[in-house]
């Protein structure tokens, strides 16, 4: 709970000063001094205390603030990053615009008079003496309306894009891996692998129903859920989480635990999803004997975790210590990040989600510098990460560049 507050008051801080920027570019720049200026800015402060307060007010269960909150959560961001795009021409324009104005005023005028006074004959003050003369303000008024309207309709289109994009079904990702361990009896072993499903506010039943009817589809050996089921108690998101009891697979399914699930109740979580028919492993693993072979399928818990029992963090040693390494082994986990670890005791392939492919372009780039892989197959110290995007989202329902994904994992025998 004390991370949930922390990231709250961080997240109220840079909302505030984002809003700042907002309103000097919609508000500000785009009106006279007036009524409207005055609407603006106590719409930029509603709005700057939206996104904090549906974060706190959804995680105590006032469901109805998610949608309007998210939402503009999204909206803000895109109008951030379309009117940043939009300083360097702007400042260019106004550049342009204040050397035409130069340009075209007069260079002489006629003579003026010597006043004479009692201190003597003086000069006149010279024109625009007083203040700095704004040059031409209608058309950097025009101007900065123009950028602002410009801004708002791209902004709304790519959320809207963002939004059918995320509602949609989850796609599917085919991905051949070899190993060099795989006995060829065991080529084209098949996980089915999804991560981040997020029930809570915005998703429910119907979603888990449908992630469920795609992963059976597929026939996989293995299901793997890495993490981020939810983000909710299992009081209010239980009944939602019930479908997955009705995964099929030859060699069964299994969970590992996600950070979300940290702050949702980490032990009664790991209780129902064990009760659902998912094995959760916890800093263990689980021989799979298929096809004449074996492999070892391991999982530790997310790097959140702290304490000890199912609240437990991650244990390498536990998982994956003490087996035979002639054997391959595949590491469950839910953050990529896991693999700077899992790679010292010679994992041959992890499993990960936790980045949601960035969600949001260019949030990727941003996740990209905590993660060593964002999306899709990478290599980190020797050891092979794939990284599925995700079959739900966190925050707003908007995904752009990165569409939510159920990823069938194929191993092959090298």
């Amino acid at each position: 709970m004390m991370a949930v507050v922390g990231f709250v008051a961080v997240l109220a801080l840079v909302t505030g000063l984002i809003h700042l920027y907002l309103w000097k570019r919609l508000v500000r720049d785009t009106t006279t001094p007036g009524r409207w200026r005055r609407i603006g800015g106590i719409a930029a402060l509603v709005l700057a205390l939206l996104v904090p307060v549906t974060l706190a007010g959804t995680q105590a269960g006032l469901y109805w603030l998610a949608w309007p909150g998210y939402l503009w959560l999204a909206l803000m961001f895109y109008l951030l990053v379309v009117l940043v795009v939009l300083e360097v021409p702007m400042l260019v324009a106004r550049l342009v615009l204040r050397r035409r104005v130069v340009a075209a005023e007069p260079t002489t005028a006629a003579p003026e008079p010597v006043l004479v006074g009692a201190a003597g004959p003086t000069e006149p003050p010279a024109a625009g003496a007083v203040a700095a003369p704004d040059h031409d303000p209608s058309r950097r008024l025009l101007l900065a309306r123009g950028a602002a309207i410009f801004a708002g309709l791209t902004a709304t289109g790519i959320t809207g894009y963002g939004i059918r994009t995320a509602l949609g079904p989850p796609q599917l990702d085919r991905v051949r891996i070899p190993l060099a361990k795989l006995p060829r009896s065991m080529d084209g072993l098949r996980i089915a692998t999804v991560s981040d499903i997020h029930l809570g506010p915005l998703r429910g039943r119907a979603h888990t129903e449908r992630i469920v009817a795609a992963i059976n589809r597929l026939d996989a050996d293995i299901v793997a859920v890495v993490g981020d089921l939810v983000d909710g108690s299992v009081a209010e998101l239980g009944s939602a989480a019930a479908p997955l009891r009705d995964l099929r697979s030859r060699y069964g399914s299994f969970f590992v635990t996600g950070n979300h699930e940290y702050y949702s109740g980490v032990e009664e979580w790991v209780q129902e999803v064990d009760r659902l028919g998912l094995r959760v492993l916890q800093n263990r693993r689980q021989e799979i004997q298929a096809r004449g072979g074996v492999l070892d399928l391991a999982g530790v818990n997310d790097l959140t975790g702290v304490g000890t029992g199912l609240a437990a963090g991650p244990d390498f040693a536990a998982a994956l210590g003490d087996r035979d390494p002639s054997r391959p082994v595949v590491l469950l986990a839910h953050q990529p990040l896991a693999a700077k670890e899992a790679a010292r005791y010679g994992v041959d392939l992890q499993l990960s989600g936790h980045t949601h492919g960035g969600q949001m372009v260019p949030f990727n780039l941003a996740v990209g510098l905590e993660q060593p892989v964002v999306s899709g197959l990478g290599e980190v110290d020797g050891t092979k990460v794939y990284v599925t995007n995700g079959a739900g989202f966190w925050g707003p329902p908007v995904r752009v560049g990165a569409e939510p994904q159920i990823s069938l994992v194929e191993l092959r025998s090298a």
